[in-house]
């Protein structure tokens, strides 16, 4: 299965205690860059958030948000700080004696006072937790993953079109290669027979010409490598699975073999199917950018 490095998945879960919003989307990106937001008191799963993320993502600048809902206020308790209120009680009276204060110590006054009362969070099962955000992550990544899949293969379709246009062009480099030795030699036979005005040409010497021409101007090598480069892309677009780098490699290959082809011409036809093929290859090229 070919995947798109962009993609997009939500998925809900709750309890009687809390509720998970879970959301996962990506961009392009050389490598897997994930980056996780969530609130503090989930850091401890961080490591395991990664971990199970990786199984499902090989490459692409991945952001994770995570929101929690505390829905039972029964995870909250006040506690009473006695050692705390005794010092405070104990100061207030050493400050009453040593500077003749009225005493007006009250309750009121005295719990109001840091530390005396605190409100604090119930120690949460990790494990009830881990379970449900586990189930969260999970559903988001599955939907992540099929958006990812389904634009994979709407990917892994155009270039495959591309491709077997690509082949077509190479064919008709390779149809017209021979006429433009055939040509050559032609015009230079004419040329020769114009100059020297007499039809007794050394032909040997034109043959020889005809050849460095021809060497020179060969493209058999790239054209046989365009080939080998364009079976084996679509080779691997069928197996399927990561294959980004890969296919990028291949069209840089493939775009070398059309700039030398490029160059080495000399004639209109095969000049102008070198530069389509290079229109190709540079929009094969933005498509596999997009391939995990």
């Amino acid at each position: 299965m070919i995947r798109s490095m962009t993609g997009f998945g939500r998925c809900v879960t709750e309890d009687e205690k809390r509720r998970f919003i879970v959301e996962v989307k990506a961009v392009n990106h050389r490598y897997l860059d994930l980056n996780i937001k969530m609130p503090r008191k989930l850091y401890a799963f961080e490591s395991a958030l990664r971990s199970l993320t990786g199984k499902t993502v090989q490459r692409g600048k991945v952001d994770m948000y995570i929101t929690l809902e505390n829905k039972a206020c029964g995870d909250n308790s006040i506690r009473y700080n006695r050692e705390a209120a005794g010092e405070y009680l104990k100061f207030l009276e050493e400050m009453k004696e040593e500077f003749g204060l009225e005493d007006d110590i009250r309750l009121s006054t005295l719990s109001r006072y840091p530390e005396v009362f605190t409100l604090e969070e119930a120690k949460a099962d990790d494990e009830e937790i881990w379970s449900l955000l586990e189930k969260a992550v999970e559903g988001a990544l599955e939907q992540f993953s099929e958006s990812r899949e389904k634009e994979g293969e709407n990917l892994k379709q155009d270039l495959l079109d591309k491709l077997e246009g690509m082949k077509s062009k190479v064919a008709q480099i390779e149809e017209q290669a021979p006429q433009v030795i055939k040509d050559y030699q032609e015009r230079l036979f004419a040329k020769v027979k114009e100059m020297l005005s007499d039809s007794n040409i050394d032909e040997n010497r034109i043959l020889m010409e005809t050849a460095v021409f021809a060497d020179r101007v060969c493209v058999d090598e790239e054209t046989v490598r365009l080939k080998s480069h364009i079976d084996h892309m679509i080779t691997e677009l069928e197996r399927g699975g990561a294959v980004g780098r890969k296919l990028d490699f291949l069209a840089q290959e493939m775009n070398r073999e059309a700039n030398t082809t490029l160059s080495k011409s000399s004639d209109l036809t095969i000049t102008g199917v070198a530069i389509e093929l290079k229109t190709e290859i540079e929009k094969i090229r933005e498509q596999v950018q997009n391939l995990e």
